[in-house]
């Protein structure tokens, strides 16, 4: 007991001291970082020029890409000036750290042109609106849906489930799958014995009648249809078929129109071929 009493009467000084200056840093802190993510939140809603061309999911990916990333961004601020002040309280001298962290910066300088370089580019792809959190991209080889976009990298997920962290210095070429609208592109084969006008008022009729439904009309802007004859393929008369629609719809509604094609096909007798080959055997 006397040991415990011993070790209150010593700490009771310090904490007196600066154990309630850490607990007040923390609290200011706290509630300055959620006050700036307030005030950033409500800004960026106001200030950001809408674009006529966009939907309001559009405009709500967008707004909500710079809020993630300003947020983010003056939290790490705040945090890392609280806890250089909370050091200071536990008599951890920062003016040497602060010269060490700088000798530190010149000898990893080389290294750092690459966090520079991912930073700039990371400001170029959020000032440009190239995409936001929601967007299906492809980055070369990598495509995903964007999870999370910091100013050094982007997050995406990809359809098996595989989380990719790209750094916004690699990019060099990005393809948005998702931004105003998207487009369904099918290429379907029928066989050379086929009515080729009876063909193309069959997919123009399954085109409008999908695009008709109550449940896929509002993710349809343009009614799928015939657009030309693509290709002659081996075995096969390539049509090309093209509609508009929502963004990110694009595969549901092109799920559908295969499954209704094909169901269409086979009540007019139109044959979707499968490559054959001819043996000829030597008697």
């Amino acid at each position: 007991m006397n040991q415990f009493q011993q070790f209150i009467d010593k700490i009771s000084p310090w904490f007196l001291s600066h154990g309630i200056k850490i607990i007040v840093i923390l609290s200011i802190s706290y509630l300055i970082r959620h006050s700036i993510s307030i005030l950033i939140e409500k800004t960026v809603r106001k200030i950001v020029v809408s674009n006529n061309y966009l939907s309001k999911d559009a405009e709500k990916k967008r707004e909500d890409t710079l809020i993630r990333i300003f947020s983010v961004s003056s939290s790490t601020l705040i945090w890392i000036l609280a806890l250089l002040m909370i050091l200071q309280e536990f008599g951890v001298a920062i003016g040497p750290l602060l010269a060490a962290a700088g000798i530190a910066g010149l000898a990893f300088g080389f290294g750092g042109q690459y966090l520079i370089r991912d930073l700039i580019s990371g400001l170029f792809i959020i000032m440009e609106n190239q995409y936001r959190i929601g967007d299906v991209v492809c980055f070369d080889k990598t495509c995903g849906l964007v999870e999370d976009i910091s100013l050094r990298m982007t997050t995406l997920r990809d359809l098996n489930g595989t989380v990719h962290h790209v750094p916004h210095g690699e990019i060099k070429a990005v393809s948005n799958l998702s931004k105003t609208f998207a487009r369904v592109n099918l290429n379907i084969g029928i066989s050379y014995n086929s009515n080729l006008e009876k063909v193309i008022s069959v997919i123009n009729q399954v085109g409008k009648e999908l695009a008709e439904d109550k449940t896929w009309k509002d993710q349809i802007i343009k009614a799928p249809q015939f657009l030309r004859v693509d290709d002659f393929d081996d075995s096969a008369i390539i049509i090309k078929i093209l509609g508009d629609t929502q963004p990110l719809k694009q595969w549901d509604v092109a799920g559908e129109l295969r499954k209704r094609i094909k169901i269409a096909f086979d009540k007019e007798g139109i044959e979707i071929p499968f490559p054959q080959r001819v043996v000829h055997q030597s008697i």
